[in-house]
């Protein structure tokens, strides 16, 4: 096999992993927006296994620049808008996760492990909100 199937599927084994443990440990589902969003207003007795998981997220992004900087090329291009049309979108995610009552990796890799049906239908929701706006940037405007 290819390093272009490869890496996706080790790269999603270890999530899946990572998201087992996690609730296996701890008991706390992996939704990025609710673990590093309780940063913002810790609770006693919560906060070192929070703070844990974000390091650990900010220093494989760390890992990934340094030793494949081209995964960063395209976003950052001056062409694609840059720094601020990136940091824009990621406030706009982060504002429809909390409005979502969660994220991605909550919903679809947790969630939808556990069969919420909630789950399911906010994951539906996410990917063809996606979709949509894929298309309108793409085709209509």
């Amino acid at each position: 096999m290819t390093a272009s199937i490869v890496l996706p599927l080790l790269g999603g084994a270890l999530i899946g992993l990572s998201a087992s443990l996690l609730l296996l440990a701890n008991g706390r589902v992996a939704g990025i927006s609710g673990v590093v969003g309780s940063l913002l207003a810790p609770v006693r007795g919560d906060i070192a296994w929070r703070l844990l998981f974000f390091a650990g997220l900010f220093a494989g992004g760390l890992l990934l620049a340094r030793f494949l900087p081209g995964a960063f090329a395209a976003p950052l291009s001056p062409s694609a808008g840059g720094v601020w049309l990136l940091a824009g979108a990621g406030l706009l995610v982060g504002f429809g996760s909390r409005l979502g009552n969660g994220c991605t990796s909550g919903h679809g890799v947790c969630g939808i492990s556990r069969g919420s049906v909630r789950s399911i239908f906010a994951t539906l929701t996410f990917m063809a909100t996606g979709g949509l706006t894929v298309f309108l940037v793409r085709h209509v405007l």
